[in-house]
């Protein structure tokens, strides 16, 4: 058995999958989802930019929800998808998501972050090949601005198109400490800069105990971030995923509590 013992705070049923993983390899957790998935309104605004998909080189993808709902909405919108256009994930599990849907999708296999993904040949190819490249990035309510920031600084048109919000769930004061210390828990893991976020409201004043223990997080803007709100030992995992969890445990030992 590890010494680990870890909070995790994806939604839901992704905290389920992630739980799972762990205890195969005998690592302890105990779900405290900080990210609910509201998906927003659909709007005519937002059919006509899925209808027109064929005016952009390259669909960036950027997190599971947004590939569910965007698979959802082209359905119902019965748009029909060119075979040669190339879609884009930041994470694998994204692109599983994509591909049993029939599209081509490629991601990086090293680093689950905005960067890996520029350096991507595949990317840089669809953007040469356009006369006057488009990109359309589908995502949540905000996040990925650095994204979107270097591909404009290429000469890159980007459209967004938002498809859900997250929201944090309603919880009593104190949950959190109360489970941390309730299940001895030593470990923090988040999986975007907005869980980091909930994490962080949701301490509330007592964040700067839990800042003392040990924060996973997926990439370096998010470890920046815990490290500027007080994060006194901050692990970057280079990725999202469970694959990357597990490679970062495996390199820190636990902390005695």
């Amino acid at each position: 058995m590890s010494a680990w013992r870890l909070l995790l705070t994806r939604p839901a049923e992704e905290s389920a999958d992630l739980a799972a993983t762990l205890a195969a390899r005998g690592i302890y957790s105990s779900s405290l989802p900080l990210l609910r998935i509201e998906a927003l309104a659909q709007s005519p605004e937002q059919r006509a930019v899925l209808q027109d998909l064929q005016r952009y080189c390259a669909v960036i993808v950027v997190s599971k929800p947004a590939a569910r709902l965007a698979l959802a909405l082209l359905d119902r919108y019965q748009v029909q998808l060119a075979a040669e256009q190339p879609w884009f994930s930041v994470g694998a599990a994204t692109a599983q998501i994509l591909r049993e849907h029939g599209l081509s999708v490629y991601y990086p296999e090293q680093g689950d972050d905005s960067e890996a993904l520029l350096a991507l040949p595949q990317l840089q190819q669809a953007l040469a090949a356009a006369v006057a490249p488009q990109v359309l990035i589908l995502r949540g309510e905000g996040g990925r601005e650095l994204l979107a920031d270097c591909l404009r600084g290429q000469g890159v048109q980007v459209d967004y198109l938002p498809l859900y919000r997250r929201l944090l769930p309603e919880y009593p004061p104190a949950a959190l400490p109360q489970r941390i210390a309730g299940e001895r828990l030593n470990g923090l893991v988040v999986s975007s800069g907005q869980g980091f976020a909930h994490l962080r409201e949701l301490a509330d004043h007592d964040w700067p105990q839990l800042a003392r223990l040990p924060l996973f997080v997926p990439s370096p803007r998010v470890a920046e971030m815990a490290r500027a709100a007080g994060a006194q030992f901050v692990v970057d995992c280079r990725g999202a995923n469970a694959a990357a969890l597990l490679a970062a445990l495996q390199a820190q030992p636990a902390p005695d509590l």
